[in-house]
């Protein structure tokens, strides 16, 4: 049986000469005295940061959606200003993103002052109604993920409160738990009341097609083209100008070597600090990442479920000491895992097919930021015409005020 192995980053592999030292570092070292240091991926920080601004205008329409009737006074909203990260005022933020909303005038109470509200445009409307299609159509991609998360986890248990504060960072639709869940009683139950206490999502059948992990696939994919048996492996890339130590490089090479364990294997007689539960740990956090809809997810929401996936106290130590595999951004003052391999400096090499609604709401802020850049233009046009009419109009004056002062001068000259 022939192996064939990954891509592995030449500092991993340029090493000519035997290290005499190499048996005591595979075998003494420990996990936690390897330390790497963070350096800055700017490529990578601005895939987070051209992120940023439709998120904020996605936050303000959530929190719209969110009010009884989808109704919010405007001053309501200016309060909330700060927990939404708005650097400017709700009404600024309204002027400069058109066609998400409508603003109205109207009472909170029969006998109160008037005051301005609100709500979602129409075509913010339309957005929505797209959005459903598209969930509906990517039904399958939803259970799938879904499975292979409660599969990963020790018990095959998800506390459900957790999944609904995840739905975002994994492409989950709103009605996760009232409506996707009951449709797929072969696959989930759901026990206790979300929102209500303690709530689970509970594992009901193993489905062997989805417990294949993405480097599992890539590799049965590699073997069918190639006609050779490709070994899982993980992707091992540093970006120029990063260096690590010696010692490092060489507990990693021989890290890499050790057998590739599924996330979806029983782990439960691996010794917690051992360098295959290491290993199977990365592999974890490789597919959750996989998973996620943009290849990166805030460690602190990882944190969330150390129970689920055994992870350590010290977890979030995994994504520098695997620089070549992760790379961690502290874009927006939160500390954010990154998969390096999924992306092509600030883009995403394969985009996961839920991300067409956010396409959708992209068209629709940039057909609301036309609609500006046109009322801008007509203002100036306007402007323009306004300070042109103006003009002629004093050139008239100026001439009739020359007119009368040289009459006035040929009536001086026949006296």
């Amino acid at each position: 049986m022939h192996f064939k192995n990954r891509l592995i980053h030449p500092l991993l592999t340029s090493n000519p000469k035997p290290n005499k030292f190499r048996v005591f570092i595979q075998f003494k070292a420990s996990i936690s005295s390897l330390k790497v240091a963070w350096r800055k991926d700017p490529k990578l920080d601005q895939a987070i940061e051209d992120d940023k601004k439709w998120k904020q205008c996605a936050r303000v329409v959530k929190e719209v959606l969110n009010e009884p009737g989808q109704v919010i006074p405007l001053h309501y909203l200016e309060k909330r200003r700060e927990r939404l990260k708005l650097p400017i005022k709700i009404k600024t933020f309204l002027d400069l993103n058109p066609g998400l909303f409508d603003i109205y005038s109207g009472r909170v109470r029969p006998k109160s002052d008037p005051v301005m509200f609100v709500r979602p445009s129409d075509r913010l409307r339309q957005f929505l109604e797209e959005e459903c299609r598209i969930f509906v159509n990517n039904e399958s991609l939803l259970v799938g993920k879904l499975c292979k998360l409660l599969m990963m986890s020790k018990d095959k248990v998800v506390s459900a409160d957790k999944l609904v504060q995840v739905k975002r960072e994994f492409g989950f639709p709103n009605d996760l738990l009232v409506n996707l869940v009951p449709k797929y009683p072969e696959y989930f139950k759901l026990i206790g009341e979300p929102g209500e206490g303690k709530s689970f999502l509970q594992l009901v059948e193993w489905n062997p097609e989805f417990a294949k992990s993405v480097i599992e696939v890539r590799a049965e994919e590699e073997s069918r083209l190639t006609g050779i048996k490709t070994r899982p492996a993980f992707n091992w890339k540093l970006p120029p100008g990063f260096f690590i130590r010696k010692e490092v490089r060489e507990w990693i090479r021989d890290w890499m070597e050790l057998p590739y364990l599924s996330p979806y294997d029983d782990v439960s007689n691996l010794d917690q600090s051992s360098r295959e539960m290491e290993k199977r740990n990365v592999g974890v956090f490789h597919e959750l990442l996989s998973l996620s809809l943009y290849k990166r997810v805030a460690i602190p929401i990882l944190g969330k479920f150390s129970d689920e996936y055994r992870f350590s106290n010290a977890f979030s130590n995994v994504f520098t000491r695997h620089s070549g595999i992760f790379y961690v951004s502290l874009k927006g003052g939160i500390k954010t895992a990154m998969l390096r391999e999924a992306y092509k400096d600030s883009e995403l090499v394969d985009r996961d097919p839920l991300l067409e609604i956010k396409n959708k709401f992209l068209e629709l802020l940039s057909e609301g930021h036309r609609q500006r850049a046109e009322q801008l233009r007509l203002q100036r046009e306007m402007v323009q015409e306004d300070m042109k009419m103006m003009a002629v109009s004093n050139t008239r004056l100026d001439d009739q005020k020359y007119e009368e002062e040289l009459l006035g001068e040929e009536e001086d000259a026949e006296l």
